[in-house]
């Protein structure tokens, strides 16, 4: 497939290797990543953020494995869960960091357009999550009440 706004198409990349279950040199019981999963949410750190730690400190490969469940069913099921989708939350961030360079360079043609496609993305993202019920439909991305 193709990129979304470049007209070229996208490198490959590796794929996870299929598991039935956990590793075998995983130690850690399903209650003991749950509740690591839940104390990291607690301490500020976003779903992506809550893997990586635990990938790289604790040697947890994948929380499915271990627990049956993902990462998002987990702050779901402890009501830990953000009201912004993570994927939306940087898009708008990205937006919004743009928005503030570009009123101080106003002449700046290419991040202009830059914008212009990160606001897009924004807008569909908005239409899948109110599809989806993830965003009440009375949601509307305004950028100039975003921060």
């Amino acid at each position: 497939m193709a990129r979304i706004h470049a007209r070229k198409k996208g490198k490959s990349g590796s794929k996870k290797p299929k598991r039935t279950g956990p590793v075998e040199w995983v130690t850690y019981s399903r209650e003991e990543v749950e509740e690591f999963v839940v104390n990291l949410a607690k301490a500020g750190n976003t779903k992506s953020k809550i893997g990586l730690i635990l990938r790289d400190q604790y040697g947890i490969p994948s929380v499915r494995d271990i627990t049956g469940k993902s990462i998002t069913q987990t702050l779901k099921e402890n009501k830990l869960e953000k009201d912004l989708p993570e994927d939306l939350r940087n898009l708008i961030r990205r937006a919004f960091v743009l928005r503030e360079h570009l009123s101080k360079h106003k002449k700046d043609i290419h991040n202009k357009h830059g914008l212009l496609l990160i606001e897009s993305r924004i807008k569909r993202l908005v239409k899948y999550y109110k599809a989806e019920k993830r965003l009440p439909e009375s949601w509307i991305y305004d950028p100039e009440k975003t921060r």
